[in-house]
């Protein structure tokens, strides 16, 4: 099954990266409320990133390596590599 690793930026123009198997349905539940406790209050949300990985595992450390990046890097990223 395939994997994503994804950025959405929040209304309040922050950051939340995460990893689905659905980057659509994950979008939709975070904008539901029903996502992580971070975007709950920073509602809406809209995918800026999508990157495919083979498997969960590498998403997860894709996910793990892109959270250790600043924000100018997140941005760098989101823009130079394309968005969804």
């Amino acid at each position: 099954m395939p994997c994503y690793c994804y950025i959405v930026e929040c209304s309040d123009g922050t950051f939340y990266t995460g990893w689905t198997t659905d980057p659509e349905r994950r979008v939709k539940t975070h904008n539901a409320g029903r996502g992580a406790r971070y975007t709950r209050a920073r509602r809406p949300v809209k995918l800026v990133y999508l990157e495919p990985q083979p498997d969960k595992v590498s998403a997860l450390k894709r996910e793990r390596v892109i959270k250790t990046m600043t924000r100018r890097q997140k941005q760098n990223l989101t823009t130079t590599n394309g968005s969804k």
